[in-house]
């Protein structure tokens, strides 16, 4: 049977409602899973008759329960009627959004929680929408952490181009050093390592950045963060069998001769990894919460408002997200670690 994923509709201001009708509407995607967006009905056949785009879905009011959405086998929208069509406006942030968003969101986790559905996917969000609406999460990533009590996870960004794990997020550049400890990398390194042992069928190789300019030229710049804390955590991994060198130069470390042979590059902070991959994988690379006892991917771009119920945005990277969730989805389960829960 093909897998159910939840697609969350992301903010209804944003391209989030015209890439999720365009995966509804793909013949492709209908092909290898059941895609059901978490969203508003009434917003999306808004933006379908603006758009001139098809609305090919079967609508569940979310009032019957997601027990509702057992027995589905096409495309479909999960209507959790959280925000009225008439008031949003596209490209505009507002705490009527932001709440509709996260609204989305905590559905679709209950959702997998319970069985309902295989896999979440998520569509983007602005997080001073959220912030507008009392919502005081970062992103995506500690929500879902959150919500299902998951102490170790970290984000992944992976293509076929170029993929990173990431040792701290959204967080500013101030606060970076004194959340770098060798244990959080470790696990960061561990968490990295299985997931590309399930998506690459194979034991990955694996390096790490340095947090400061020239992997801190030997204690030269910075507080000596790679002798005292990155290098160790690469020692440590290394004792317990895993490919992986390091701390490299952040400005050297995804040139071409080495991204042909590394599978994921462990990052120190958010624009260290997500730079390089944004100039070699935009629209095509997918992000993932590894640690969850559920498997979640999402689209690697955000809300872009400029461009919102305009008919310009790309599909593509939401494509890619339902696709590696449909695939984690339907491995054996005897392929998964404990370690990663649902996305080993």
């Amino acid at each position: 049977m093909k897998p159910k994923i939840a697609v969350t509709m992301g903010d209804p201001a944003g391209v989030g409602p015209e890439i999720a009708l365009r995966l509804l509407a793909h013949p492709e995607v209908a092909a290898y899973c059941t895609p059901i967006v978490f969203g508003d009905a009434l917003l999306l056949r808004r933006v379908a008759t603006q758009l001139n785009l098809p609305m090919c879905a079967t609508i569940i009011d979310a009032r019957r329960g997601a027990d509702s959405l057992r027995a589905l086998t096409e495309p479909a929208i999960y209507d959790l009627q959280a925000i009225e069509a008439d008031a949003v406006t596209p490209g505009q942030i507002s705490a009527a959004c932001g709440q509709a968003c996260y609204d989305y969101i905590l559905a679709a986790i209950r959702a997998a929680e319970a069985g309902h559905v295989d896999a979440i996917s998520t569509g983007p969000i602005n997080k001073e929408a959220l912030r507008a609406a009392g919502v005081h999460y970062p992103g995506h990533t500690e929500i879902f952490a959150d919500e299902t009590d998951s102490a170790r996870i970290c984000m992944m960004l992976t293509s076929a181009e170029i993929t990173c794990g990431f040792v701290t997020t959204h967080v500013g550049y101030a606060e970076v050093p004194a959340l770098l400890t060798r244990e959080r990398i470790v696990e960061v390194i561990q968490l990295s390592h299985e997931a590309m042992l399930r998506i690459r069928g194979r034991a990955p190789k694996m390096l790490v950045c340095g947090l400061n300019p020239h992997a801190g030229e030997h204690g030269l710049f910075g507080n000596s963060e790679e002798e005292r804390i990155i290098a160790p955590a690469v020692a440590a991994a290394q004792a317990i069998g895993i490919d992986i060198a390091g701390p490299f130069p952040p400005d050297t470390v995804f040139l071409r001769e080495r991204r042909a042979t590394t599978d994921c590059v462990i990052c120190m902070y958010h624009d260290q990894g997500h730079i390089p991959l944004k100039a070699l994988a935009f629209d095509v690379a997918v992000n993932i919460t590894l640690g969850l006892p559920i498997i979640r991917t999402s689209v690697d771009h955000g809300t872009a408002f400029d461009i919102a119920w305009q008919g310009k945005a790309g599909v593509t990277s939401l494509i890619e997200a339902v696709r590696l969730a449909s695939r984690l989805a339907t491995e054996p389960a005897e392929s998964c670690s404990p370690e990663l829960g649902g996305l080993a």
